[in-house]
């Protein structure tokens, strides 16, 4: 059983970093209603791994409980092993996508906030921007 949910875990995690993969590309050609669309999907996936992890999490502290005397390296088998490493190994991948990913959505925010305090001049107002009373260039006219 052990095995199957780290399979899976490793499939859901693979397909986290897909997402996250065509996501940096779609921000990088300002495409951001694919991102959008994919999001549920990333969070399905992101909720399934978790859940899978708590599974594996799970059958390792069963092992682990009913075999006291044994580390747990003998306990799991080779398979397990490896499977164990490629989890490692992607969730490491994982990390370094989210970050690069990260690193353009601030650059991206920064830019649209920018725009933003360029056609809206604001001011602060204690701990609150609020528009500018000067801002002439946007006048509503009934």
């Amino acid at each position: 059983m052990l095995s199957h949910h780290l399979e899976s875990a490793l499939k859901d995690l693979k397909d986290l970093i897909a997402i996250t993969e065509s996501d940096i590309q779609d921000i990088k050609v300002a495409k951001h209603d694919p991102q959008f669309d994919r999001l549920s999907i990333k969070e399905e996936k992101l909720k399934s791994f978790e859940a899978k992890k708590a599974m594996i999490d799970h059958e390792i502290s069963s092992l682990m409980t009913s075999n006291t005397n044994v580390q747990l390296q003998d306990l799991i088998n080779a398979e397990q092993h490896i499977l164990l490493d490629e989890l490692k190994i992607e969730l490491s991948k994982l990390r370094e996508v989210n970050k690069e990913y990260a690193k353009l959505v601030v650059i991206v925010s920064n830019l649209y906030n920018t725009f933003l305090e360029r056609l809206v001049p604001t001011e602060m107002q204690g701990y609150n921007k609020v528009a500018s009373k000067n801002s002439s260039i946007l006048q509503v006219r009934v």
